[in-house]
């Protein structure tokens, strides 16, 4: 069973790849009316994490949901709701463990070891469930205004405190200087391509031995660690976009990339449920950088 959750969501996620779909981009766009949609929300509101943000994403893309919120079956009848006949849940998955007792071969000693094991359950979409209360349904409303939103970006990546040197044609970031480089935003289409670029170089400014010391074993570029990093980092300026309701648009200088990350995939099932808990822990950290400069602007 824990091989079978591993393979078979490596798997969907392999497949999206060689059909040129990346399955943790984003799947709606405008606001749902319970509330700004940023990742998948379980039935209590509270947002999913990691690999199943990735899983629900995909799920949506693929059969068209616009609402961003997931319960299971039991808890669509607490709600006095129900699922529809006939329709078929979406996989997510929590990390769990067993107790085994052990007797030591040589001393005859007891000693009590965790085994962790991964475990998969089913949700479904508010929209095949029929009878929950009208704000699960909410409508998409009007988007805010591109300011805002903007702002909201520009706010949350300067809270970092990431060094950011503007010029040149070639984003990226550069470990042994500590500095993020970026092209000046006008050589973006749009103000939300730059931020995501720039989420996109910050999570791999959060690699730093100073702050997640993420190392994959990268020997030179294009090989196994350096395409672990890049997924890191794909995956983590989703999470990012998705919590500062920022939607850009696929970009198409990739293919490169998706290759590698195919051939990660395929020859490590767990390789994905690394890349989703590296880019957790890094969106994680650069949320919680926004609380330290609350708290030094208030000391100052």
């Amino acid at each position: 069973m824990r091989a079978d959750v591993y393979q078979k969501i490596t798997d969907q996620i392999v497949t999206a790849l060689e059909q040129g779909v990346r399955p943790w981009h984003q799947p709606w766009k405008a606001e749902h009316g319970a509330g700004r949609i940023t990742r998948p929300l379980r039935s209590n509101g509270t947002p999913y994490q990691g690999i199943n943000v990735l899983m629900l994403w995909s799920a949506a893309l693929e059969k068209g949901y616009a609402a961003p919120i997931w319960m299971t079956f039991k808890q669509a009848l607490e709600l006095k709701a129900h699922v529809r006949k006939g329709e078929q849940g979406s996989l997510v998955v929590y990390a769990d463990k067993i107790i085994r007792t052990e007797t030591d071969a040589k001393t005859g000693e007891e000693a009590e070891r965790a085994i962790p094991f991964m475990k998969g359950y089913k949700v479904f979409n508010v929209e095949q469930i029929d009878g929950l209360p009208e704000h699960y349904y909410g409508k998409p409303q009007t988007s805010l205004g591109g300011v805002e939103r903007i702002a909201c970006a520009e706010s949350f990546l300067a809270a970092t405190g990431a060094n950011v040197i503007h010029g040149g044609s070639r984003a990226c970031y550069v470990p042994s200087t500590d500095n993020i480089h970026m092209p000046c935003i006008d050589f973006f289409k749009d103000a939300v391509s730059y931020y995501a670029v720039r989420a996109h170089e910050t999570v791999h400014w959060t690699r730093h031995e100073s702050r997640l010391n993420r190392e994959f074993g990268r020997k030179r570029f294009g090989d196994e660690g350096y395409a672990m990093e890049e997924l890191v980092a794909e995956l983590g300026a989703a999470f990012l976009s998705a919590d500062l309701a920022l939607t850009p648009e696929l970009r198409d200088d990739h293919a490169a990339y998706i290759a590698s990350w195919i051939k990660v995939l395929k020859n490590d099932k767990r390789a994905i449920f690394t890349a989703a808990s590296h880019a957790q822990r890094a969106a994680d950290f650069l949320h919680g950088l926004q609380k330290a400069a609350v708290t030094g602007a208030a000391a100052a």
